[in-house]
Formats: C-alpha cells, sequence, structure tokens
C-alpha cells in the first residue's frame, strides 16, 4: 500500500516528537506562517497529489519555510458539514508517517521532518501519497480525493486568506445555538496521543480547545463514525450551571482519562478547569497580584506581565494536566457568551496582547474595551496594576481598599539589589537539596542547588 513512500507509514508513529537536534526543517509554526483546509467539491481529480514551491531535497537543513495542505475530496455521501471534521484528522494521519511531527490545527499548525526521513528519501509528494491512502480507509465515503501541498510564501499567503474565510464561516453558524437548546454535549480524545489523559468536552458554548471543533462538527462526526474519538454525552443532571458543571461530563471525563480528572467547570479557570491538551489556542492564566485573569494566544512572542512567555506558559499546563488557574481554550470560546461566566466574564480579564484583543474586541462589552490592557500599556504587575487604577477596572472592586493601599505602599519601600545580569545576581537561596512541590503529585529535588535573583523586594506585612 504504501510500498512507493522511503519511510514507515503506521499508527505506531503517532505522538513521534522530533526536537531540533534531529530536525531537518520545521515547516509554518510560530516562525512562519501556514494552514490546512479540507473541502468537499463536485468533481476532484482523484489521486492527483501536487507540491507548489521547494521540495524537501531542496530545502536547507535547520530552516523554516511556510506550508499548507489542501485536500479536496468528492462523494455522493459527503457534505460541506464534515469538512472541518475530516480536516481535524489531517492531526492524527501526518503523524503516521514516520518522521513527519504534526501539531496544532487551521492556521496554527506547526510541522517538523527528521533527518532520518530526509536521508531515507522522503518527501513532501509521499506526504500527500499517504494522506491520499489514509483518508479513503478512515473515511470510505471519500470516492476521489486530490492532496495539494504549498511551501512557496505567496502561495501560502494567498491559500491562508482562503483557509480564514471558510474557517469564520464556520465558526458563525456555530454562534447560532447554546448549551440549553440541546440534550448532549461531545468528547473528543483526538488529542490523546500526544496528551493521554486529555478529554475535551465540546458544547454549543464552548468549542474545542483546539478551535476546529465545533458543537456540529461533532455531531456530524459521531453520525459518520460512532466508534471513533468522537462520543456522545449525554447531559444530564445539571450540578453547577455557571461553572459549567454536569454529572455525565464528570463521569465521562474520569472514564475517559484513566481516572486522572474526576470533575471539570466548563466555565472557570478555577476549583476543577478544563484540562488542557497541547493543540490549544490560547490559555486562560490566573493572576493573583491582582485577583484578574490575563489571556495569552498561541502567536504572541512576548513576555505576559507574569513574566513568562505562552510557551512556557503552555508547558505548564498541557499533556492533559488539570491546574486549577490555568485553562486552554480556543478563540471562538472568547466570542462566547459563557465565556468564563463562573469567573465574571470579560470584567474580570486584565490582560491580552494586543492582536486577540482586537480579534474580539466585538465581543468584549463596549464599556470594557478601553479597560483591559495589552502589551502596548502594561508588561509587568506594577505597569498593569497602574493601568487598571487609571482605567478603573471592575476588578479593582473585587479587593478590599485596604489591601490596594497597602500593594501602593509597598511599591515605595522597594529595596534594589545592585544591577547585575541575571547570571551574576545575587544569591538567595543555597542548598545541597531543595525540594520544590509539582503538579500532579511528583516533588522537584534540586541537589546543590543556588537560586539567583536580580532584584530583592523586602515587604512589610
Amino acid at each position: 500500500m504504501f510500498e512507493d513512500i522511503p519511510v514507515d507509514v503506521s499508527p505506531m508513529h503517532e505522538g513521534e516528537r522530533i526536537r531540533s537536534a534531529n530536525m531537518f526543517v520545521e515547516l509554518a509554526g510560530p516562525k512562519s506562517i501556514g494552514a490546512e483546509l479540507v473541502q468537499v467539491k463536485d468533481n476532484v481529480e482523484d489521486g492527483k497529489v501536487e507540491v507548489i514551491g521547494p521540495e524537501l531535497s531542496e530545502m536547507e537543513q535547520g530552516q523554516i519555510y511556510p506550508f499548507a495542505i489542501n485536500v479536496e475530496i468528492a462523494g455522493s455521501e459527503l457534505e460541506e458539514e464534515l469538512e472541518s471534521v475530516i480536516e481535524r484528522r489531517l492531526h492524527e494521519l501526518c503523524n503516521y508517517v514516520q518522521g513527519f511531527m504534526h501539531l496544532n490545527q487551521r492556521d496554527q499548525i506547526w510541522c517538523r521532518v527528521s533527518t532520518e526521513a530526509r536521508d531515507s528519501g522522503f518527501l513532501l509528494e509521499h506526504l500527500g501519497k499517504a494522506l491520499s491512502v489514509l483518508f479513503r480507509e478512515e473515511f470510505p465515503i471519500i470516492e476521489s480525493i486530490s492532496v495539494t501541498i504549498m511551501t512557496e510564501e505567496d502561495a501560502v499567503k494567498e491559500f491562508l486568506e482562503t483557509a480564514r474565510e471558510k474557517y469564520e464561516i464556520r465558526d458563525s453558524r456555530a454562534r447560532e445555538l447554546s448549551d440549553e437548546d440541546v440534550d448532549v454535549f461531545y468528547g473528543c480524545l483526538m488529542c490523546q496521543s500526544f496528551a493521554p489523559t486529555h478529554v475535551c468536552i465540546v458544547t454549543p458554548d464552548r468549542t474545542a480547545l483546539c478551535g476546529a471543533i465545533n458543537w456540529f462538527d461533532c455531531r456530524a462526526a459521531y453520525k459518520m463514525d460512532p466508534d471513533g474519538p468522537i462520543f456522545e454525552i449525554q447531559k444530564g443532571d445539571v450540578l453547577d450551571p455557571e461553572r459549567g458543571e454536569y454529572e455525565n461530563v464528570n463521569a465521562a471525563v474520569a472514564e475517559n482519562s484513566q481516572g486522572t480528572t474526576e470533575r471539570v467547570y466548563l466555565h472557570s479557570v478555577f476549583g476543577y478547569p478544563h484540562t488542557s491538551c497541547g493543540c490549544f489556542e490560547a490559555v486562560a492564566f490566573y493572576i493573583p497580584e491582582l485577583d484578574g485573569i490575563g489571556i495569552v494566544n498561541r502567536n504572541f512572542r512576548g513576555e505576559t506581565p507574569l513574566g513568562i512567555p505562552f510557551s512556557a506558559m503552555a508547558g505548564q499546563c498541557s499533556g492533559g494536566k488539570q491546574v486549577e488557574g490555568f485553562s486552554g481554550l480556543s478563540l471562538e470560546y472568547m466570542r462566547s457568551p459563557k465565556f468564563l461566566q463562573a469567573d465574571g466574564g470579560y470584567s474580570r480579564v486584565i490582560w491580552m496582547p494586543r492582536e486577540l484583543k482586537e480579534s474580539v474586541i466585538e465581543f468584549i462589552p463596549e464599556e470594557l474595551r478601553d479597560k483591559i490592557a495589552t502589551e502596548e500599556e502594561a508588561t509587568s504587575i506594577k505597569d498593569l496594576r497602574r493601568f487598571l487604577k487609571d482605567k478603573e477596572h471592575p476588578v479593582l472592586k473585587r479587593a478590599p481598599a485596604e489591601a490596594v493601599e497597602e500593594e501602593e505602599a509597598v511599591e515605595e519601600e522597594e529595596i534594589y539589589a545592585e544591577e547585575a545580569p541575571i547570571t551574576e545576581g545575587i544569591p538567595v537561596i543555597a542548598s545541597p537539596e531543595l525540594s520544590l512541590p509539582a503538579a500532579g503529585g511528583f516533588r522537584i529535588i534540586l541537589k546543590n542547588a543556588k537560586i539567583y535573583a536580580e532584584k530583592i523586594i523586602i515587604k512589610r506585612k
């Protein structure tokens, strides 16, 4: 079946990670552009595979290239509502190819090719051929299929515009329904190859974390493949309508997470937040100093007011972990009327990147739009506090007045250490053995530890 492809193609390779040390090239990802799209057409040239732009044999090792996958399918039983369902399986099927790693979805894809695959003669044309065969096997209703792979920048840019228009049409359709209108939610296990204990709960008001699958997509997927990775959850008894806790959802999550997670709040980052996979489009994170919530999206390259970027934050809460104060989410969920409703919704949000804010601005209550800071107004907790005070953000009403006054007084009593690079900072802690708590019941032991700080702040109690 795959005799003409020089690498193995099998589900056993799903979950393979290609690190920088054994990477030939990177395709799309955070430092380039990319997209993937599946479209149902009336007439498709069956078996056609085309590569537009440089092939792997023409690429330079260690470089990053634009990347797009356009799959066109035809069949008498295919419907347009199945497009996003089939499209999401690109993640799984691409990872069947040994030496090819696919992460994320839609216009957030991030792929790598290993040096071993390159040395064996693997080409992007082979990827297209493998996908053509695998899609036919997974979806017998596909009667003809063509795959176009793009690595030429102008072609990818043009395709990206088309893909985003298609994504918006799909998303806007799903906004017409709410959780109260249905008796069935859906669970998705598609990311368990990378996050073994993650169970994604999809409702009309809560799109999958990846942003690629909504409630309608799940319904279509379940009808087409009842034994697939997407399954029905009867809504059942509502335990907490504000937080979004349901008895049957808890049971489904416990069963499919190997008992790791027993309770889930769909609309809160506190208590029992939804677990996070690794394909999420953004992270909601708690900022305890201000009792507010920040949101950072995958495309943002800077640091959050907590002093860490998206990548570090994603590493902390991904993999199927349930970490209180952090939750992966889709950008479409930020357009939902139930967005973090148990936490106050947008009245609790105090920071997000400018690009993200502009993309959801019409869904932010008008009176709050100029009260949410971006990286242009605040890059630290101190900056953020001043901004919120100047704008009279409602989150300030959550803290007692005396607590705010105390924080302001502390700012004036900070004692700074002598300025020096972080590697030459002041040793604050030195210990032959230092134990740190960690999520998941583990404990981190540091041997012969020395911890340095650029700045020491002494606060009066």
